[in-house]
């Protein structure tokens, strides 16, 4: 008995020992950047490489003549005093400006948000091979990218202005919320394997389709407002997608359908000039079978579509829908002003 005594408070104090001598986690810091040398870096690079796991990289305002690539990074935010205070330029000899991820090396757990990033070459924002990306409160003027990444969120960002695509995924898990993504050739093209849900985003002046599903992707359109696009959204290859609550209107074609594709809608708000329905071949044909029951078609009543205002009057036809109390991306206003 005493010998199983002894053993047993040797091992109580090794245990305290151990606690005792066990290395104390540093806190999360905060790293400043500052183009006047005011801050820890005037590099944002230099900044982002000495992040540890928690860190938090802050951008004084300023206009940033920089690119940055962040890679094997886990748990750091880079964060700007806000998109109308700073921005990245980017370098004239690069392609991008700002990469999450760097093949074969990824990215886990990144948030961005608060800053304006600049195009070189069409490209903006790339991310690649990582997972857990939050794009949040972005001004992005030109192409963002996505490939082989998982768990992506891209929230309340204004995405534009891009000479082929605004938003591309290509076998990567997203989830699109609150954006407006404006004036590209594409909105938004999902391909290979992808996975992405699109919910309360506008997207306005796409030179062709708002939004492009292809390959054996998959995509769920939920509540979105697709207007003044060459088209609503295009439905290829064999992919699989659902589509509801949205309105689709002031475009030549609402939705265009390949016979290949797998293709669920419901609740949608339809008002083209062509076609609301197209079934894609050569050449596309209307479809009017494909129109549902549920659909609603005709003057959503926007209070001023021509300036880009896309919420609904409070005496839309478009209010309390089957299960969604208004279809579209934005809520409808309570009042019209006297001068509507």
């Amino acid at each position: 008995m005493r010998n199983l005594l002894f053993v047993i408070a040797c091992l109580v104090g090794l245990s305290g020992m151990s606690r005792a001598e066990a290395p104390q986690v540093a806190a999360p810091r905060t790293i400043t950047v500052a183009l006047d040398g005011s801050g820890d870096f005037t590099s944002i690079q230099e900044a982002v490489d000495s992040a540890k796991k928690g860190d938090t990289v802050f951008l004084k305002p300023g206009a940033y003549p920089q690119d940055l690539t962040i890679h094997s990074k886990d748990k750091i935010k880079l964060i700007g005093a806000g998109v109308d205070k700073v921005t990245m330029l980017g370098r004239e000899d690069l392609v991008g400006v700002l990469h999450v991820g760097k093949w074969p090396y990824g990215a886990t757990d990144i948030e961005i948000s608060g800053l304006t990033i600049n195009e070189h070459g069409g490209h903006a924002l790339g991310i690649f091979n990582g997972k857990g990306i939050t794009l949040r409160n972005l001004h992005v003027k030109g192409m963002l990218f996505g490939q082989q990444v998982q768990d992506v969120r891209i929230e309340d960002c204004v995405i534009g202005g891009s000479e082929t695509t605004g938003v591309q995924f290509s076998d990567s898990q997203a989830v699109l919320v609150g954006n407006v993504i404006h004036d590209n050739d594409h909105g938004v093209n999902i391909a290979g394997k992808s996975d992405v849900r699109l919910e309360r985003n506008v997207i306005i002046r796409s030179l062709f389709e708002a939004v492009v599903v292809n390959d054996k992707a998959k995509a769920s359109l939920v509540g979105n407002t697709l207007v003044k696009n060459g088209g609503g959204a295009a439905f290829l290859g064999a992919s699989q997608s659902d589509a509801s609550a949205n309105v689709i209107g002031l475009n030549r074609v609402g939705f265009l359908v390949s016979p290949s594709s797998r293709v669920t809608t419901a609740f949608n708000a339809l008002f083209n000039s062509e076609s609301d329905y197209m079934r894609a071949g050569s050449p596309n044909t209307p479809a009017p079978d494909l129109k549902q029951d549920s659909d609603v078609v005709g003057d959503p009543r926007f209070v001023d579509a021509e300036h880009d205002d896309f919420r609904l009057r409070s005496d839309s036809g478009l209010l309390n829908k089957g299960q969604f109390p208004f279809l579209g991306a934005l809520p409808p206003v309570q009042k019209l002003s006297s001068n509507r």
